[in-house]
């Protein structure tokens, strides 16, 4: 990795801007080296990332691999995927349940400079709303459904996914279509780009 790069991960892992708002004080959490193809740009931790510093450490983890067709080792190489989430560190919960949003101070202070040390991607996953809002602006649907839905017409830049939250099964149950349709191409993009080969392939 070049100094610049890891000058970046430095700073941002070292970030306390939000320290006065986070429930279990600043944890940041990025993973990924500048080499790597493919950016998931997620939400915020859950409280047991931000116990473990390791993104996606829990189930939602779990259903996200599954989605993606790869095991453990490869989702966790840095070299070949790269996580970025909208919200570095653990937000907090909603009053009603359920984890906060991202902290609004988050995303413009480091996602433009996320996005140029990345400079090698070309599949970038754009998991829930908060993501998709970032990365599509006002390309994004009305709704994360709507947004979803519409798949084919971010590539092949972008994939927008549901979050692999179980709060989401009801969702997935209610639209079959998105482990009919979209989850077979997400896994065929994926591979081509794992396997070393160019997303324009996967057209």
């Amino acid at each position: 990795m070049t100094a610049d790069f890891d000058r970046l991960l430095a700073e941002i892992r070292a970030c306390r801007v939000c320290a006065d708002h986070l429930p279990l004080g600043p944890r940041p959490v990025i993973r990924g080296h500048e080499g790597a193809r493919i950016l998931i740009a997620s939400q915020a931790p859950g409280t047991k990332v931000h116990a473990s510093g390791l993104s996606f450490d829990d189930a939602s983890g779990d259903r996200l691999r599954e989605w993606l067709g790869v095991d453990r080792a490869t989702f966790y190489d840095e070299a070949r995927i790269a996580i970025a989430p909208m919200g570095f560190c653990y937000p907090g919960r909603l009053p009603r349940g359920g984890d906060a949003p991202p902290r609004p101070e988050c995303a413009p202070l480091w996602q433009a400079r996320v996005a140029a040390a990345f400079g090698r991607v070309e599949l970038v996953l754009l998991v829930g709303g908060w993501a998709q809002a970032w990365h599509l602006g006002d390309r994004a649907g009305p709704t994360l459904t709507r947004t979803v839905a519409a798949w084919r017409d971010y590539l092949p830049r972008h994939f927008p996914l549901p979050h692999p939250s179980w709060r989401n099964t009801g969702w997935l149950n209610r639209n079959p279509w998105f482990a009919a349709e979209a989850l077979p191409e997400l896994r065929r993009r994926v591979a081509i780009l794992l396997a070393g080969g160019s997303v324009d392939e996967g057209r």
